[in-house]
Formats: C-alpha cells, structure tokens, sequence
C-alpha cells in the first residue's frame, strides 16, 4: 500500500507539471428516462465545453480524440459533439488502450479524483478511498485542490 501510495503522489506531481487543462461530467443513469437521452444530454454538455473554448481548441493544428471504447454512449456523444463544432480536418480518432498514452492516463486520474469527490459527498467514500487520500478533509485540500488546478474555466 506505501508503494501504490507514493507511486500515486509521484503522478500527481507529474499532472501537476503538464500544460493541461480539463472538464468532466456527473451523470447518474436513474436520473435519464433512457440511454438515448443521457447521450444527447452527454452531446449537449461536450458541446458546449467545445463552443465555450472554441478559440482554445481552433489554436491547435491537430485535435486528437483518444477513446478506449469503454462504453458505447460516451464514444457516441463524443463523436457526434466534436464532428458537430471542430472543422473535421483537424479531428483524429485513435482507439487506445490505458498503456498507451500519458495523456489518458492523465484523464483516468482527473476523472478518478473528481469521482472521488462526488463519492465522498455522496457519503459513499471507500475505505480504500481513506487509506489513499485521508479522509474528505485532506483529500479535498490536497488532491482536489491540485487537480481542480487543472479545470477550465467556465465562460458565459
């Protein structure tokens, strides 16, 4: 356990040095009458991060959308939002696998922070959740307040 811990602090100094910027989504299934309308909702809500930062992702000459197909609505509204708003020139698809990439393991650990936080105010928190992060309190002075370094700003 010392050793997945440390191993976990050291990413976390590497995510805190990379040039990156971030978003995710909560959705809960029940809260949907049926998987059509939590992807549109999903379509929705990709979309307009993409049209909030529309400059932000037009400065780049490439836009690259890794996947690992986990589940099929994500790949669905992913792929509907980014044809939707970016010029289908810049826009690579690639199917990866966890190994392949920094950047998507980069992603797993964002996104398994702010799972974390909504477990944790859900009174759901783990116990491996503790043993890892220590409890709400330090967890959200530490590991949320590093990460959510990373969060893009919302725009109106």
């Amino acid at each position: 356990m010392s050793q997945r811990k440390a191993m976990l602090a050291c990413f976390s100094s590497f995510v805190r040095k990379l040039p990156i910027l971030y978003t995710t989504f909560v959705y809960r299934r029940s809260e949907f009458a049926d998987l059509d309308k939590l992807t549109e909702r999903m379509r929705r809500d990709i979309s307009e991060v993409l049209l909030n930062h529309l400059g932000f992702f037009q400065s780049f000459d490439d836009v690259k959308v890794y996947y690992d197909n986990g589940q099929d609505i994500v790949k669905q509204a992913l792929d509907r939002s980014v044809s939707q708003i970016l010029s289908k020139g810049v826009v690579q698809r690639r199917k990866t696998s966890m190994t392949d990439y920094r950047l998507e393991q980069v992603a797993d650990y964002l996104c398994t922070i702010e799972l974390a936080l909504v477990k944790y105010e859900a009174k759901e928190g783990s116990e491996t959740y503790n043993k890892f992060f220590g409890g709400i309190g330090p967890f959200k002075k530490n590991w949320l307040k590093q990460a959510r370094s990373k969060r893009m700003r919302q725009t109106s």
